[in-house]
């Protein structure tokens, strides 16, 4: 583009005819000599930069209005794009930077600096430009929106992962069975906390039901329609804790290659359940207490400070006193966890709800594997009844899958002998233990005696280290909570040599 007006006694200078044109537009005009001196200005100009017009003619432009970029570091002359037309004889576009008002403040600009020519020669630049406040505004909006939606995503995203594991187990074990006055008791009191938001502590036996509890409490709480989160304490890494807890953000830490969210901002406005609550490691017990009591805490990674509303219930079988005595746990988060506790009754104790448990577990998976024409008789709801259960419920709902899978669709008969797997790993731990002949027949008490002996050699071949890689649960091929429920109920006690 080139400007020429010869009828202009100084190149750039407007008639009176482009005066009125230039009142008439709403951008903001101002033209340049070749020094960078204001030769005019139009009224839209000085208004979006707080400048009379006066005050601007023969001033330097860029040291008025364009002397310092957005961050505030200063932005010299040389590199300046408005006068760089002027120079080069190019036109130059910018969309990205700032300009000054008179009263300090800055607002953002797109821009045209444009040469003008007299008689073949530069003669300096017209400079057009648009405050883009409202569109930069409209934009970071739009960005923040977007960002918030990929929050909910990421939330909702994550609530389905740490769900899905809770409708499985809602549809493996349905709602808490039986009629048993141990079990009305616990009744009672779930429907005396659940309205509340004070925290519960779940104990119990390994297999009980704690977790059917918790959901219990739960689906009747104000927070029903709000999700329930379970974490396993007792399987994870004692390394990724605090992000399983809390989330992490990008590059906090080796493998973290995405912002992820945790269980508490998963559980807002719902309910968190501790399973195993006493396996968290001491080192995060104090950052769970702080949760708990400031409804606070910070991504890994990251200094932001959230708030979160969840409800805690806990659950474990351990004896959390004889831990806190042993300093594995802390005593003001057990005061914090336990404000109403629940026992939940070993199946022993509720032998009356064993027929309506057998009945639900035999439709149950009856119906998973097609097999209709399962049946027992009443002398095997006996049976079950004078069983000591170490396993609870649990072992009760492996007894009868097992038992429609044998039976082939037709009668089933209960296998009520200890699992074959635990004996087979005392052959590869000691040798105290006698083989047992294949056709060998023993009676409960020297099965009893064999399992204990098992047990302990197991523990004695580990040092007694129960839980993870090299442990004697992982020899004996079982959970490490049925291991300790086994060591409690035998009284077995660590031998010092």
């Amino acid at each position: 583009m080139k400007l020429k007006d010869s009828k202009d006694k100084e190149p750039g200078f407007p008639s009176p005819c482009r005066d009125m044109i230039l009142s008439a537009v709403g951008e903001g005009i101002y033209g340049l000599d070749l020094n960078g001196h204001t030769t005019f200005c139009n009224p839209a100009a000085a208004e979006m930069i707080g400048w009379q017009l006066e005050e601007l003619i023969g001033k330097s432009q860029h040291d008025i209005l364009h002397h310092t970029k957005a961050d505030g570091t200063f932005y010299p002359k040389e590199t300046c794009p408005i006068y760089a037309a002027f120079k080069d004889g190019k036109t130059h576009r910018v969309t990205d930077e700032v300009f000054w008002r008179k009263d300090g403040a800055s607002f953002p600009v797109e821009y045209k600096s444009t040469p003008m020519w007299a008689n073949g020669e530069l003669s300096g630049a017209v400079v057009v430009f648009r405050d883009i406040s409202e569109r930069v505004k409209s934009e970071s909006d739009l960005r923040n929106a977007f960002a918030q939606i990929q929050q909910l995503k990421d939330r909702l995203q994550a609530e389905n992962l740490f769900l899905r594991e809770e409708i499985t187990d809602a549809q493996v074990f349905g709602d808490i069975i039986g009629n048993s006055p141990a079990l009305r008791t616990i009744s009672k009191q779930i429907e005396l906390v659940a309205p509340t938001d004070a925290s519960v502590l779940i104990l119990g036996e390994s297999g009980t039901g704690k977790e059917l509890v918790a959901r219990e409490v739960h689906n009747r709480s104000l927070r029903k329609d709000k999700p329930l989160i379970k974490v396993n304490c007792a399987s994870i890494p004692k390394e990724l804790y605090e992000s399983e807890f809390f989330g992490h953000v990008k590059g906090a830490f080796t493998g973290a290659f995405q912002d992820r969210i945790g269980r508490f901002e998963a559980a807002d406005g719902g309910t968190l359940f501790l399973d195993e609550v006493g396996e968290i490691p001491l080192d995060l017990q104090s950052k769970l207490l702080r949760v708990l009591q400031e409804s606070q805490y910070e991504r890994v990674g990251e200094v932001k400070t959230r708030n979160v509303d969840v409800r805690i219930v806990a659950a474990t079988n351990k004896d959390l006193k004889d831990d806190i005595t042993a300093g594995q746990f802390r005593q003001d988060l057990y005061y914090r966890l336990n404000v109403f506790p629940l026992e939940v009754p070993p199946l022993k104790s509720r032998i009356e709800d064993i027929p309506l448990l057998t009945s639900h577990f035999v439709k149950l998976f009856a119906k998973k594997m097609n097999c209709q024409g399962a049946h027992y008789t009443q002398a095997d709801i006996v049976e079950l009844q004078n069983y000591d259960w170490p396993g609870n419920i649990r072992e009760l709902q492996n007894v009868i899958e097992r038992a429609i899978i044998v039976s082939q669709c037709g009668s089933l008969q209960f296998s009520l002998t200890p699992n074959s797997n635990e004996n087979n790993a005392s052959e590869t731990l000691t040798t105290s233990v006698n083989a047992i002949a294949p056709k060998s027949i023993r009676s409960e008490p020297q099965m009893t005696q064999l399992i204990r002996e098992n047990t302990l050699a197991a523990l004695e071949a580990c040092h007694w280290k129960i839980y993870g890689e090299g442990g004697a649960a992982g020899l004996l091929e079982m959970k490490p909570t049925t291991l300790v429920s086994r060591i409690k109920k035998m009284g077995l006690k660590k031998i010092n040599h």
